[in-house]
């Protein structure tokens, strides 16, 4: 792991398209700003973690037949 120390209003560069930039300091939170293209997916660990958990499951769910796939694939399609 690469451990970095900036200061209020430094940044971090990742790779050519991504920047993280220290926003704000108080107390034992740090605020930062990412500045990425709208195709890289940002989350923080805790929302990660969930998406994945439920993710696995759906896996893990067998439907009892095509006719289901086939309206669940629908209605998620179909959603704005």
């Amino acid at each position: 792991m690469l451990v970095l120390t900036r200061r209020l209003g430094e940044v971090i560069r990742i790779g050519d398209t991504v920047t993280v930039r220290v926003l704000e300091v108080k107390g034992n939170q740090v605020r930062l700003g990412v500045e990425a293209p709208p195709d890289v997916r940002i989350y923080r660990e805790e929302v990660y973690r969930a998406i994945r958990k439920e993710n696995e499951e759906a896996a893990l769910q067998k439907p009892s037949s095509l006719e289901e796939v086939t309206t669940t694939w629908e209605k998620q399609r179909d959603k704005p």
